[in-house]
């Protein structure tokens, strides 16, 4: 298999360092920032230009996931219709994201258990993503309610 490595990459409204902020604060890791101002705005097509404060580049990573955003002039307001899905057997950290990307969005599917033995759930955060999240029965578990 090759060194193959997909990293979501999400464009925002002007509000993509705070939304890697949160999602630092729910995964953990480091955030590695890049704001317009350290570009030349003269290297820059007029129409990409953002205010020099806003995010040209934005990397999390080293926690749970790795995720890249940007401040764009073509971001929709919402995001497209696309769910970034989380799947493991570590139900406690698994729950406690779920809770965090929960808060000041919506909960569409609870956690609960889902007809293929596993628990699933589902929500919208606070900036319109989607997330999913499977929680894989492992053996150690013996409570299947």
């Amino acid at each position: 298999m090759s060194n193959v490595q997909l990293d979501p990459y999400l464009f925002f409204n002007g509000n993509a360092r705070e939304a890697l902020e949160f999602y630092k604060s729910v995964f953990g890791g480091e955030l590695d920032l890049s704001p317009y101002g350290d570009m030349p705005q003269d290297s820059m097509p007029e129409e990409a230009r953002m205010p020099t404060d806003k995010l040209m580049h934005g990397l999390l990573s080293g926690g749970v996931v790795r995720l890249m955003a940007s401040d764009s002039n073509n971001a929709s307001p919402k995001a497209k219709k696309i769910e970034l899905a989380l799947n493991g057997e570590d139900e406690v950290a698994l729950r406690g994201i779920f809770e965090k990307l929960s808060a000041g969005g919506k909960v569409k599917m609870p956690l609960e258990q889902a007809p293929w033995g596993d628990i699933f759930g589902g929500l919208t955060d606070k900036y319109s993503i989607e997330w999913m999240v499977n929680i894989t029965r492992g053996q150690e578990s013996g409570d299947n309610s």
